[in-house]
């Protein structure tokens, strides 16, 4: 097969539709033979997406009906092969993904290097150049803060999809190369807390400011070591950059770390803190009932997303050394323990209302006692455990491995 270059590749994500556009077509004009792709799914819950593709003088809107209404089925079916067919068109020099408002570009980065089409993935003909968040300022701290449902905003990747407003505004943030301003906060507070949750959330991420920026100047900001659409490892740090460890207009970072196990009630009853006046919590659990498995903990809005993030190196059936990232080798090593190996707490949590200090001492309550601890490992899977039963989706076997750890997202009274 005759090789060619890969074709650039960048994706626009954001929660306001207009600032969208507008970043989308600045880079439409940057030179000839550029291509914008747009999945509209506002009527996914009918099954339809509608799909417009702007090239040269072409502007082609397309009605799609798919067997099943979700975004993995709209990446699948069509965004996937669809870049390949433009890839290979010689009047493409480039493509510019707008991704709709309630997807997230992590996902949608694992998918075009991971997922076959045909028997080989989309990356080997595009390259992902970079991943632009739109932050619209007047109206971004309201929705990264707030507990709203996607569904309130007919905003939805799926007919089932719980997610809220806010987790689907931090995804965007904390996975973008550079964050693109649009507009002005309503007020200088606004402004100042804004940056606060940015500094803590996407501490390493530059910002520029939409209305004062050319295309050159977008391209860059990218930082020389930009994820460029890397999914990161879910076993590896937690914080990219360094983020403010100081309270900035209420808004502080609590690190949790622990190395010995959660008690699976006493968890589920202090995750109820992780849900209120907390901007974002990330990260994994050692769960005693559950001890050969990590957990993967997300929250943001009242929303709450828990699953598995696959075997700890010290499980049975775990993962080789070789096998790993050398950043999740260099993790285990530095915290291994001769019993439990790399087992161990790690959640991150961003504050706004809420006392760090008191969900530091919930979550150390919530770890087994000396006596439970000496009880071993045959004892604690005998706990009765809330965490046994996993959500499934329906298009489960579809899903990326991006989505696959956390579920559907739970509103805070689903976890009474």
């Amino acid at each position: 097969m005759t090789q060619h270059p890969r074709v650039p590749l960048v994706l626009v994500s954001g929660l306001a539709p207009e600032p969208n556009d507008e970043l989308s077509e600045l880079l439409r004009r940057a030179g000839p033979g550029i291509a914008v792709v747009h999945h509209d799914l506002r009527r996914i819950g009918d099954g339809v997406v509608r799909r417009r593709i702007r090239l040269g003088p072409r502007d082609e809107l397309t009605a799609l009906e798919l067997a099943h209404g979700c975004v993995n089925c709209t990446l699948r079916e069509d965004l996937l092969p669809l870049l390949r067919r433009l890839a290979r068109m010689p009047a493409v020099n480039g493509i510019v993904v707008r991704l709709d408002e309630a997807m997230e570009p992590e996902p949608v980065s694992w998918a075009i290097q991971h997922v076959l089409v045909g028997e080989r993935p989309v990356s080997e003909d595009v390259e992902i150049e970079a991943v632009f968040t739109v932050v619209d300022c007047a109206t971004w701290l309201d929705d990264a803060t707030g507990d709203e449902l996607l569904v309130e905003r007919a905003l939805q990747g799926s007919p089932e999809d719980e997610r809220t407003v806010a987790q689907v505004a931090l995804a965007q943030a904390e996975f973008a190369d550079v964050l693109v301003l649009a507009g002005a906060a309503t007020d200088a507070w606004s402004a100042a807390k804004s940056a606060a949750v940015l500094d803590r959330v996407a501490p390493s991420v530059p910002r520029v400011e939409l209305s004062r920026t050319d295309v050159a100047g977008l391209y860059a900001a990218v930082p020389a070591d930009a994820r460029r659409g890397e999914v990161g490892d879910m076993h590896g740090a937690l914080l990219r950059g360094q983020p403010p460890l100081h309270p900035d207009c209420g808004i502080e970072l609590l690190v949790f770390t622990a190395q010995r196990p959660f008690h699976p009630e006493r968890l589920h009853d202090a995750i109820d803190l992780l849900l209120d006046g907390v901007v974002r919590t990330r990260g994994r659990a050692w769960v005693a009932s559950q001890p050969d498995v990590a957990f993967w903990i997300e929250s943001a809005g009242g929303g709450l997303g828990i699953g598995h993030a696959g075997p700890w190196l010290a499980s049975p059936g775990g993962p080789d050394w070789v096998e790993v990232s050398p950043e999740r080798r260099t993790l285990a090593s530095l915290r291994w323990d001769p019993v439990h190996g790399d087992r161990a707490q790690e959640l991150v949590v961003v504050t706004d209302q809420a006392a760090p200090e008191e969900i530091e001492q919930a979550l150390l309550g919530a770890l087994l006692t000396d006596g439970e601890l000496a009880e071993g490992e045959a004892a604690w899977r005998g706990y009765p455990d809330p965490f046994g039963e996993w959500h499934e989706d329906p298009c489960e076997d579809n899903e990326t491995e991006a989505d696959r750890h956390v579920p559907a997202a739970q509103r805070k009274d689903d976890t009474q």
